[in-house]
Parts: C-alpha cells; structure tokens; sequence
C-alpha cells in the first residue's frame, strides 16, 4: 500500500516536472514533508457483521493511539513505525500563499482492551443487550495499527507572520488547510484468541481541518507544527480472522491530531 501511494505521488511529481518545462506554469513550486503525529480519539459505535451471522455493536467503545515513538532512538532505520505523515504540496502561486496538498497520516487506532461495554445484536444465534469486558481470549480485540491511514487531498493557504530580520524573505507563517480523501485501513483483528493482520483495504472516507505554523530556518528548509481535526467514517473494514473469513466492520469517529513535521520547499 505504501508503495503504491508513493509511486502515485512520483507520478504526479514527474508529470508536473515535464509540465513546467514545456511551459504550462500549473504549479508555481512544491514542497516535501516528513514528519510524526499523535492522537485522540471520540468513542465510536462499532458494527461487526461476521460470516458466522453474529450481528452486534459495541457501543461507546473507547479507542487510543500508539505512538510507538521510542523506535525513532532504537530502530532509527525505520522510520515509518512510529505514527508518521508525509505531504506533497503544489503551490499555485509567486507568492506561494495557495497550494494544493497531497496528505496521508498513518495514524493508529487501538480499542481498548479491559473496558466494559455495552452489546447490542446476537451473538451465537442469542440476542444479546448487555455489557461485556473487550479481552481478546474470550470475547474480540479490534484496531487499526498498520494503520488507520487517511489519504487525502488539502487546499493549503499560507500567510507570512514575520519577515527575517533582513526583510529578505518568511521567517514563520501561518497554515490553514483543509480536505477530504479516502481511509485505506490495515485492520487487526482477534476473536477468542484468534488474530488475523487482515490486507490494507479502501474502507471509507475522512474530512478534516488542520491549523498551525511553519518556522523557515533556511530560505527552502522549514519546520511545520499543526493541530488537526477531523472526522472518520469506516464503510468496511475487513475484519477476518484466520479462520472466519468475510468478517466486516463499520464505525465512525472523530479524532484531534498534534502534527510536527520537517518540509522542503522546491522552486520551479
């Protein structure tokens, strides 16, 4: 899946490449980022449709993210365990105060193991309408952790808030963005104890708002802090197990993000 998104954006790079040199002048420079989130989450309502004809809604679930940033130190050559996210940006014009975005978070979503929550739906054959505690040997586990991965795309404008002391050029500016695009899940699923890393998935679609600043050390080189939000729909997600297949998913929810990321900036 990674691989396939990257080879897209390379497209649309080299197709803009050749754009610019025969003149067309769509995009007036780009810029590249790289960069690590961390998130919360709303409580969702999550549907499980299972090939066996359970039926069932866990209601109110409570879901967290995992970071897993302490790999950045101990397994620095990857770098895409941690949540991560990158952006294409295309500027539309001089001043660069307009751009459209390419923009995937790979970001992680956990349901929490040990909560009591409500079921509705059957189960078994047998209706059930009660509480029950998430364990992954008795009842189900349920996340997103290859991960919940929003691709989408942003309209970006720009402002510049102060001028380096030269008047020469920004040295930070303000960022608003905002978007929408599709959800192309890794789900891993358990249930009673039997666990399935299920393939990445087109499985919904997200809309979001994002804020922040960009702090311009060198003329191209940029740090970019932001805060997200946004909401996230499942339609559904594959949630198989090695031995139950055709499992489906739907949920919702809506989630704050805190984004850092380092940029680039390429002129044409």
């Amino acid at each position: 899946m990674k691989r396939s998104v990257l080879a897209v954006c390379a497209a649309i790079i080299t197709t803009t490449s050749i754009a610019q040199q025969q003149g067309s002048r769509l995009f007036k420079g780009m810029y590249l980022q790289w960069g690590y989130n961390a998130e919360s989450y709303t409580k969702s309502d999550i549907h499980f449709r299972m090939a066996n004809g359970n039926n069932f809604v866990l209601h109110k679930a409570v879901a967290h993210d995992k970071g897993d940033f302490d790999a950045i130190y101990k397994k620095p050559g990857q770098i895409s365990i941690p949540q991560y996210n990158y952006r294409f940006g295309f500027y539309l014009n001089r001043s660069h105060s307009k751009a459209l975005e390419i923009n995937f978070d790979h970001a992680k979503y956990v349901v929490t193991d040990g909560q009591t929550v409500h079921v509705t739906g059957v189960i078994d054959g047998v209706p059930v309408n009660g509480d029950s505690v998430l364990n992954p040997s008795t009842f189900l586990h349920f996340e997103h952790t290859d991960g919940a991965n929003w691709l989408h795309i942003n309209y970006v404008e720009q402002r510049t808030l102060i001028l380096t002391a030269s008047k020469s050029r920004p040295l930070l500016t303000g960022v608003l963005k905002a978007g929408a695009g599709i959800n192309i899940p890794r789900t891993d699923f358990t249930w009673r104890g039997d666990r399935f890393n299920n393939d990445f998935h087109v499985a919904g679609y997200n809309i979001s708002a994002e804020a922040g600043f960009r702090l311009f050390m060198f003329p191209r080189l940029f740090f970019e802090v932001t805060g997200k939000t946004g909401y996230v729909k499942y339609i559904n997600a594959l949630a198989n197990s090695v031995h139950l297949k055709g499992n489906r998913v739907t949920h919702s929810f809506g989630y704050v993000e805190s984004i850092a990321t380092l940029g680039y900036c390429i002129p044409f």
